[in-house]
């Protein structure tokens, strides 16, 4: 049984539908993530699921069980936001505990659990100290161990990361990996960062004008995007019309031909001219206008080339190739999955 079951969830605002009829299933102890760009009704769907929106249609199960009409407080679930919601006048301890003083559990029990939590999230120590002692990363954490000390059935994020700087979202989007597989608890994670969505998740569903146009693992979902939407949102893809059909190849899978080299058998070959370059430290990004009109962006590693050479290159000839199942045909999805 998934421990999270959508069925026909539909949620307006006067005209606009947030959220058209989804339809969805989680499993238990999925890392399940929601992308999509804003507005487009992953954290209205996410709402749905905490109870702090009530859907115009449609179910919401949990566990098999229909939450639907219940409050927030009576699902298993708990949410951990982005501005983290820390007491600030209380200790890191005190911020753990505050769930369980609420639902009248005993102190000693209390502090047992809290210090649990905080030694899952690598804060053993830091109970005394005030959330303004503490880093971006590190409040965030503790935002997690007040989720975590709950113990739900689904802890729900809302782009917690979204107010770290670059290296420190990077390192926290593992942490948060590894954390999520230490104590298996389903968590499903809200972002518009694709980079976030590939590096962690189990399964992406990726959303587009309230609608599911993919739901897949991240290399399924990267590597063969169903449609032109989800090609240009996750990560760069480029858009190949050829005989009456259109399909998508990503940049890093086209292979650039020495002079006298021959192709790979079978592979599709192109002729034409760098009109762009970008130096980018371990890659180099070329703009390639084909000699039958389209553009192709390549995407290449810089193993020997200098930042010099690489811009030398503009205006250069170039022939291009790729293999065929490297291609991935584009599908109109109709929207949901």
């Amino acid at each position: 049984m998934p421990d999270i079951r959508l069925r026909g969830l539909r949620k307006s605002y006067g005209d606009v539908a947030a959220v058209d009829g989804i339809d969805l299933e989680i499993a238990r102890g999925e890392f399940f993530t929601m992308l999509g760009p804003s507005g487009s009704g992953k954290t209205t769907t996410l709402r749905m699921i905490a109870g702090f929106e009530q859907p115009d249609e449609g179910g919401i199960e949990l566990g098999g069980r229909d939450v639907s009409a219940l409050p927030p407080y009576d699902r298993p679930v708990n949410t951990v936001f982005q501005d983290y919601a820390l007491f600030p006048h209380m200790t890191v301890q005190q911020n753990v505990e505050y769930g369980l003083m609420v639902k009248r559990v005993g102190k000693a029990e209390r502090r047992t659990r809290a210090a649990e939590a905080l030694s899952m999230v690598r804060l053993e120590g830091f109970g005394v100290r005030k959330p303004s002692q503490l880093s971006g990363g590190q409040r965030q954490r503790v935002a997690l161990a007040r989720a975590i000390v709950n113990r739900p059935r689904v802890l729900l994020l809302d782009e917690p990361l979204g107010a770290l700087d670059l290296k420190l979202r990077q390192e926290m989007q593992i942490e948060l990996k590894q954390i999520q597989q230490e104590v298996g608890i389903t968590f499903v994670y809200v972002t518009h960062d694709q980079e976030e969505a590939l590096t962690m998740s189990d399964r992406i569903a990726v959303f587009n004008r309230g609608r599911i146009d993919q739901v897949g693992p991240p290399a399924e979902v990267y590597e063969h995007p169903r449609s032109e939407f989800i090609a240009g949102f996750v990560g760069v893809s480029n858009v190949i019309e050829r005989d009456g059909r259109r399909s998508t190849v990503r940049p890093e899978k086209i292979h650039v031909l020495d002079d006298g080299e021959a192709p790979f058998p079978g592979a599709h070959v192109e002729e034409g001219t760098v009109r762009d370059v970008s130096y980018v430290g371990p890659v180099t990004r070329y703009h390639v206008t084909l000699d039958r009109g389209s553009e192709l962006q390549v995407l290449t590693q810089n193993l020997e080339e200098s930042s010099s050479d690489v811009l030398a290159s503009k205006g250069r000839r170039l022939r291009l190739q790729w293999r065929p199942e490297h291609e991935s045909e584009i599908v109109d999805t109709g929207g949901n999955e």
